[in-house]
């Protein structure tokens, strides 16, 4: 297996930043660091592979109600609003258990599609990379 680590990958969930404003309030994931942002949108009934990165540390926001997450042989069905923090080299899957749902996905380290190694997949995609 190849080392896709080239940038420095937290060993634990770094700490999220609440601050308040007189409008109201804001939570601060990253703070002038280099990270990955994505939004992902899983289909009904559709599932992610149960996959693990070798170069990235993941934190997962759970936007909407409906999902089901694996970490480990840990299965979780968060609620909105919910953070999931992903080790690198840890394995892991994101699926819809009712309508669409989405998930913002901070990734610390160096995020590259190489960097998967896939367990499970229902799509018959190769076991390393895209």
């Amino acid at each position: 297996m190849t080392n896709y680590v080239t940038k420095p990958i937290p060993a634990s969930k770094p700490s999220v930043n609440f601050m308040e404003r007189p409008w109201g309030s804001f939570r601060q994931y990253a703070f002038n660091q280099e990270v990955t942002v994505s939004l992902m949108t899983v289909q009904p009934g559709m599932r992610l592979s149960l996959q693990a990165h070798t170069g990235r540390a993941e934190l997962w926001i759970v936007l909407d109600e409906g999902c089901e997450v694996q970490v480990g042989e840990e299965i979780l069905h968060p609620h909105a609003g919910d953070e999931i923090w992903i080790p690198a080299n840890t394995r892991h899957r994101l699926a819809s258990r009712g309508p669409a749902v989405r998930v913002l996905e901070v990734a610390f380290g160096n995020w590259q599609q190489a960097d998967i190694t896939r367990y499970e997949d229902d799509f018959q995609r190769p076991e390393q990379g895209e």
